[in-house]
């Protein structure tokens, strides 16, 4: 086994992609991998055995997190973090740092970092260009809520069902929640919302909740206030760029408690505070949640607020399954085949009768979105008229094939165990058939059949 060199311990960390940046019990950097350097902007050399202050001027003994862990001697988790490098570049990170403790003496911290300086660019770009966009109504030219409840296809009586009562509660002003697996249509149901709101010839704005960390989120939902903090400049956030129209939450369960307590105050009392800023904005948005799991499942599991559930509960819908609308199905697939006829220039007449009881046998895990990814494979890489097996995307074979092979084997193991089981009565009963048969409650001549063969 290989004697742990400082040169070996160097090649395991240089290998990790994270940023990594340790210091002694002075604040001096004792490593500093490639990754971290890239973050920052500058070469390894202008930081390893230089004094963290020297090489970081706009931190302090406070607003560092390697010193203040120096100082508590406790971790920090997941702490944000800005600066402004020694060649003038603003930099963002989220970081976690712990002390180095050996023998009960601390020898210094080491940090892991992550650097979202450029997401949140991509990010306050993203909510200008919102910005800019004039509120527009599908009736215009669709840039925003583009479905409407006829675009929802179904046979299904439950689904039906769920579309009725969400059309005659559309007009409400009331918070929605929305839950259902992934890809059961839960944005097409929410733009449908829209367009039969009171809001319609409102703004339609859109977050994914899980896409951004937390501080982040906060800014792109509040906005920011001019001296906020360093570079901080007056940017509206979305609940402002959605005033009189729609905000939808996807995700919603993924949204920070902390951040989930500020959008609970602004569901109750309709005012935002913009991050950094001390003035209050009444703002008229009326806010659409999504969730890919069950609200009770979020609730148990501490990723949802009671007083939040409890306040957006007021209109729920709960959309099923594909694998549980098996009328669906063939249905649905017969849409995509007309819908990619024509995008594709082909002329798919339909599936193939083997086929077809594959699609109504398949579980569809990943609902009606699976579905139309499927057909759209099958029918880019045909060259008949119906879709067959053979067109079926890789994966889909891969999981058809090993489930065949399962139910080969599970027929084998039955068979193992039924041989297993009248060795057993034969022995007990002393090779008499009929008093075994009875041992295994089946009639005699099925046992000797079973002998027999």
């Amino acid at each position: 086994m290989p004697i742990m060199t400082e040169e070996f311990l160097g090649a395991i960390l240089g290998s990790i992609d994270e940023a990594i940046h340790a210091v002694n019990t002075d604040g001096i950097t004792i490593y500093y991998n490639e990754v971290a350097a890239k973050h920052d902007g500058l070469e390894k050399q202008e930081v390893l055995g230089k004094p963290l202050l020297s090489v970081f001027p706009s931190l302090n003994e406070k607003s560092s997190t390697l010193l203040n862990v120096l100082k508590s001697r406790e971790p920090l988790y997941n702490k944000t973090q800005t600066f402004v490098n020694l060649h003038g570049k603003r930099i963002e990170t989220v970081n976690t740092t712990l002390p180095i403790v050996v023998n009960d003496q601390i020898m210094g911290a080491v940090e892991i970092a992550k650097d979202y300086t450029r997401l949140k660019e991509l990010a306050e770009k993203l909510v200008d260009i919102q910005r800019s966009i004039k509120p527009v109504t599908v009736k215009n030219d669709g840039q925003q809520a583009s479905y409407t409840f006829e675009d929802l296809l179904t046979k299904n009586e439950n689904f039906n069902q769920t579309k009725k009562r969400a059309e005659k509660l559309a007009p409400s002003s009331s918070p929605i929640l929305i839950f259902g697996e992934s890809g059961t249509g839960k944005e097409l149901f929410v733009h449908a919302i829209h367009q039969a709101s009171k809001r319609c010839n409102g703004p339609f704005v859109a977050q994914n909740c899980a896409a951004i960390p937390e501080s982040l989120l906060e800014s792109i939902l509040f906005g920011t206030s001019k001296g906020g903090y360093t570079d901080a400049v007056d940017r509206p956030g979305l609940f402002e760029l959605a005033d009189g129209g729609t905000l939808f939450l996807d995700e919603l369960h993924a949204m920070p408690m902390l951040l989930q307590a500020k959008l609970l105050r602004v569901l109750e009392d309709g005012v935002i505070r913009r991050v950094g800023g001390l003035s209050v904005q009444k703002v008229n948005v009326r806010v659409i949640s999504a969730m890919n799991i069950d609200p009770q499942k979020a609730l148990r599991e501490k990723q949802l607020r009671e007083d939040l559930f409890y306040r957006l509960n007021v209109l729920t819908f709960e959309l099923i399954p594909l694998r549980q609308r098996q009328e669906d199905i063939l249905f649905l697939a017969a849409k995509f085949i007309h819908t990619f006829n024509h995008q594709m220039g082909k002329n798919v007449v339909g599936l193939t009768e083997e086929t077809a009881r594959l699609f109504k046998s398949h579980t569809w895990p990943g609902n009606v979105r699976e579905l139309k990814h499927t057909v759209e494979y099958m029918m880019s890489v045909s060259e008949t008229e119906v879709l067959s097996l053979a067109h079926l995307p890789p994966m889909l074979k891969k999981s058809l094939s090993s489930l065949s092979h399962q139910r080969s084997n599970l027929k084998q193991q039955l068979k193992q165990y039924e041989n297993k089981l009248i060795e057993a009565a034969l022995i007990e009963s002393e090779g008499n058939v009929q008093k075994a048969a009875r041992i295994l409650g089946i009639p005699r001549q099925t046992l000797q059949y079973k002998l027999k063969k």
